[in-house]
């Protein structure tokens, strides 16, 4: 393992399950490590990826700030 700051620390892995659980896991009862999975998976895919706003993109949904790149780049 690294020190805390080398390039190998798992910050960023941190974050993102930190936010999973506070966001969706604790409070939420599964009955099943499918019925877990399939949540999980539906966050990630329907609302971490697509709509939540991201700090490393300036506040801005990832979807959003896509279609903005792309107005930018056939400009």
């Amino acid at each position: 393992m690294s020190r805390k700051g080398d390039c190998w620390d798992n910050a960023v892995a941190e974050s993102f399950f930190g936010t999973l659980k506070i966001e969706l896991v604790f409070g939420t009862t599964y009955f099943s490590r499918a019925d877990a999975k399939r949540d999980i998976v539906d966050y990630i895919e329907m609302f971490y990826n697509s709509r939540r706003r991201h700090s490393s993109l300036g506040y801005m949904p990832p979807m959003e700030f896509e279609k903005q790149k792309l107005w930018k780049d056939a400009a």
